[in-house]
């Protein structure tokens, strides 16, 4: 595994660089990596079912020039910008039992995220994909799975204005059992750790081996062009 820390200037070409590294990996001119980004302004990102009517405040993101974007893997819709510290992990199916399934990979991934911050706090895997303390949610993840690897990619809270969820998205149709109807307000916090903290708390788990050069900015490019930066993608439900 190889670490890259790195974030492009556009959220959209975040969410084209995420991809690459998986496709990247699956042509053999990748390989395992650990990546770690955080927007410095806000985005909205839906995953691939998402539905911009519903999930999203469009007026609220239009008034302050706040893009909606969609990624290619499952999950809920969320806000991302500074104090939320993304990470993308890409790993090979045979790095360890179980991780042809979607539930036993999520399990894999959160058990090993929750043990690196397991030095500063304690946290518990919730519904299908979250982390949460005392039940209240830290973390989001989804995935996107290709034949020989996948990518996993999830969001930690540190130091993020959780207010600004509540003014872009809607409360969400579907719900993990835990959350218990509760508003954005209620049902998400912050890590007591600042978003330097947590990426040394995750290298150090994951221990990868020298950095990741180099980035398939060009693979990036493509996926840009072709869905992330069009509004036939992002708005497409």
């Amino acid at each position: 595994m190889r670490l890259l820390d790195l974030t492009l200037p556009a959220a959209a070409e975040n969410l084209a660089l995420d991809e690459a590294l998986v496709v990247a990996a699956e042509e053999g001119v990748g390989g395992e990596v650990l990546r770690l980004w955080e927007l410095p302004t806000y985005a909205v990102v839906l995953g691939s079912a998402g539905q911009v009517a519903i999930d999203v405040n469009l007026a609220a993101c239009e008034a302050d020039s706040v893009p909606i974007l969609r990624r290619a893997s499952g999950g809920g819709t969320v806000l991302l910008g500074p104090g939320c510290l993304c990470f993308g992990l890409v790993l090979s199916y045979e790095r360890a039992e179980g991780l042809n399934d979607i539930r036993a990979s999520n399990r894999y991934i959160l058990n090993r995220i929750a043990n690196a911050l397991k030095p500063v706090i304690s946290t518990s895997l919730e519904g299908t994909s979250d982390l949460a303390v005392n039940g209240v949610k830290v973390s989001g993840n989804a995935q996107q799975r290709k034949r020989n690897f996948f990518l996993h990619h999830g969001t930690l809270l540190c130091g993020f204005n959780l207010e600004l969820v509540s003014k872009y998205l809607n409360a969400p149709e579907r719900q993990p059992d835990y959350r218990q109807n509760r508003t954005h307000a209620e049902f998400i916090a912050n890590l007591p750790l600042t978003v330097a903290d947590t990426k040394q708390l995750l290298v150090a788990e994951w221990q990868p081996e020298g950095d990741y050069a180099p980035a398939p900015l060009e693979k990036a490019r493509e996926l840009l062009a072709e869905k992330y930066s069009r509004d036939d993608w992002n708005r497409r439900r």
